[in-house]
């Protein structure tokens, strides 16, 4: 094997399609574009134009709204922490927060806390400060002997958006 027999898999640069470069290109004349009109022009099409017809979007009723005060809490269920502790990606003597959660990778990121959800069980003993749980969590690692800490809400500023 030389250097000048090195090449490209067969088919793998393709040759860009040069519209308008006459009849016998193939691409000529509207150069793909149909006729004339609005829809030959680049960047005009009315999208939702319905032909002077109310259009969908607009004979439809409004749902719903984005609550501005809403506060979003990273999730995680009891298998998943068991399988970060199988892994021995978390220490079960340390207290377990978001911060460790995160540098342990389970998380990604915190949020605005951490909430722990139910599913799964637990086998450890720990000890948990999360800003939320649901009842079948606090009930299941408080049957593994653990205990687990509600922190109150983190506090965001008022110039932050949600």
């Amino acid at each position: 094997m030389k250097l000048s027999d090195i090449a490209d898999n067969a088919g793998s640069r393709k040759k860009r399609m040069r519209v308008g470069r006459g009849i016998g290109s193939g691409k000529g004349k509207q150069a793909g574009r149909g006729g004339k009109g609005q829809t030959a022009r680049s960047g005009v099409r009315i999208k939702g134009f319905e032909g002077g017809q109310m259009p969908l979007h607009r004979r439809l009723p409004k749902r719903g709204f984005n609550n501005i005060f809403r506060v979003e809490y990273a999730e995680i269920n009891l298998d998943r922490l068991q399988d970060a502790i199988n892994a021995k990606l978390i220490d079960v003597k340390e207290t377990i927060n978001a911060e460790s959660l995160v540098k342990a990778r389970v998380l990604r990121r915190s949020k605005a806390g951490v909430r722990l959800l139910g599913r799964g069980e637990i086998k450890a003993k720990l000890t948990i400060e999360v800003h939320g749980a649901s009842k079948t969590a606090i009930a299941a690692v408080e049957k593994a002997g653990g205990t687990v800490k509600i922190l109150a809400p983190v506090e965001k500023d008022e110039g932050e958006a949600a």
